[in-house]
């Protein structure tokens, strides 16, 4: 399940289910994923992007294991195995108080850090090798080998797209590929951003910057676009109104895209 793909307004429903008329359009009684992975294993992508109660739904699933559907009242008991994937800085959200300290450790009981492509380029060879083929055989196409420069360039690249970008690349050559020997094109590569030295003052003004907004952005986010009062973002980050108005404006932040339909 795609935590990031689903409306905040349904996730609780995909998760955990929903009894017939508990809202508009619940015509009939809805399993969730929880009921319906029982004696498995449900993998959450991107479970960064869970808002705060559903994520205080799920905390209680993994401590106690059990759930009551959306509109409903009895006491689901599920032995579900979680397996849970984000590609945010959890430790960040946490600090930006958009998500739960306590279901953080709760999920990160066997942590396993994927590093980027460029920090294994040996596994490279195998990763082409395997892209080759799959495209080979959706293009009907035969693919014999694959020129040493070839495997040279893919590894001396930094991938700053990681794997997806190397799959787009060897599709890619496999659609223009006219013989048996396989290469890529070193000028499709060359498309990449200067590097930046990290000590560069411009450098890091940036990297802060960019880290202030996404701090700021999941506070907002978390307090559907309210800036200031009790259950607003100043309050969340701790910041007078007036200073985090002026970093709304100055980061170029929309607050309206974060507000729910029924604020708006």
């Amino acid at each position: 399940m795609n935590c990031a793909a689903i409306p905040r307004d349904l996730i609780a429903s995909e998760l955990f289910g929903h009894e017939k008329g508990s809202f508009t359009g619940a015509t009939q009684q809805r399993l969730g994923r929880f009921e319906l992975a029982n004696g498995g294993t449900l993998f959450l992508d991107e479970v960064g992007e869970l808002p705060s109660e559903t994520q205080i739904a799920l905390l209680r699933v993994l401590q106690e294991h059990e759930f009551e559907r959306v509109g409903g009242s009895r006491r689901i008991r599920g032995d579900v195995r979680v397996i849970a994937a984000t590609n945010r800085d959890l430790q960040a959200a946490i600090s930006a108080g958009s998500f739960r300290c306590d279901l953080f450790y709760r999920l990160n009981v066997f942590p396993i850090e994927m590093p980027s492509l460029r920090h294994r380029k040996e596994d490279i060879p195998l990763l082409v090798e395997y892209f080759i083929d799959r495209y080979a055989r959706k293009a009907g196409k035969h693919i014999t080998t694959v020129e040493k420069k070839t495997v040279q360039v893919l590894q001396s690249y930094p991938w700053p797209g990681n794997i997806r970008e190397l799959q787009n690349v060897i599709e890619r050559s496999l659609i223009v590929c006219e013989t048996t020997s396989f290469s890529v094109d070193e000028s499709w590569l060359s498309q990449k951003p200067p590097e930046r030295k990290a000590e560069s003052p411009l450098y890091l003004s940036e990297r802060v910057a960019a880290q202030e907004k996404e701090i700021i952005e999941a506070a907002l986010r978390d307090c559907q676009g309210r800036v200031y009062g009790p259950s607003g973002a100043a309050a969340k980050l701790r910041i007078a109104r007036s200073t985090l108005e002026s970093k709304i404006k100055s980061l170029k932040i929309d607050k309206n895209r974060f507000r729910t339909l029924s604020e708006i």
